[in-house]
């Protein structure tokens, strides 16, 4: 059997702080969720950031603590599932804000869905580099909406849904886990 992965977001403060951290993991062959855990970090949160309207306080399985002990909470569930891939949207954002996590293999999912050779849902008329890669709107949201073929989908900047939604994107990629080896950081 493989080792599931896991897919991590984080949101931050006004002052560039991780206020929130949500991390999902999935089946590496079926991409399907198999657990999640949410946690917001005290104090940051109280400082406030862009999406701290967001964070969700008083939702279920919400867990409020400190960097330290959920960075070593959120280690020890991760090692109970054998996970050793992380995969983030944007992965250097998250891997530069928890160099804890450092021992973890790194990969960008963003890699494959901003690039035409590898995401068959971005339309032949789109604004692309010679590359392949869109030129703009390859966030989560523009992604998402691709896919979906829905302009009304709004991203929700909840760490823990968001986790979700990227893990989303890669089912509807269709890549097996090798293909991201081109997205290792």
């Amino acid at each position: 059997m493989n080792n599931p992965f896991a897919v991590i977001d984080t949101e931050t403060n006004w002052n560039d702080e991780v206020m929130s951290i949500g991390v999902v993991v999935a089946d590496s062959e079926t991409k399907e969720k198999m657990d999640s855990l949410y946690y917001i970090i005290d104090p940051e949160y109280k400082v406030g950031g862009m999406y701290s309207n967001e964070l969700r306080l008083d939702g279920k399985g919400v867990c409020v603590t400190d960097r330290k002990q959920a960075l070593m909470e959120i280690g020890q569930w991760l090692d109970t599932y054998h996970v050793r891939k992380l995969f983030a949207y944007n992965a250097s954002f998250d891997k530069r804000h928890l160099p804890e996590y450092a021992k973890f293999e790194w990969y960008d999912i963003m890699r494959l869905a901003a690039y035409r050779q590898y995401n068959k849902a971005i339309p032949g008329s789109a604004d692309c580099c010679r590359t392949g890669k869109l030129k703009h709107g390859y966030g989560v949201e523009s992604i998402l909406k691709m896919f979906h073929k829905d302009e009304k989908y709004s991203e929700t900047h909840n760490a823990v849904l968001d986790a979700e939604d990227e893990l989303q994107i890669m089912q509807l990629l269709g890549h097996g886990l090798n293909k991201y080896d081109i997205a290792h950081i």
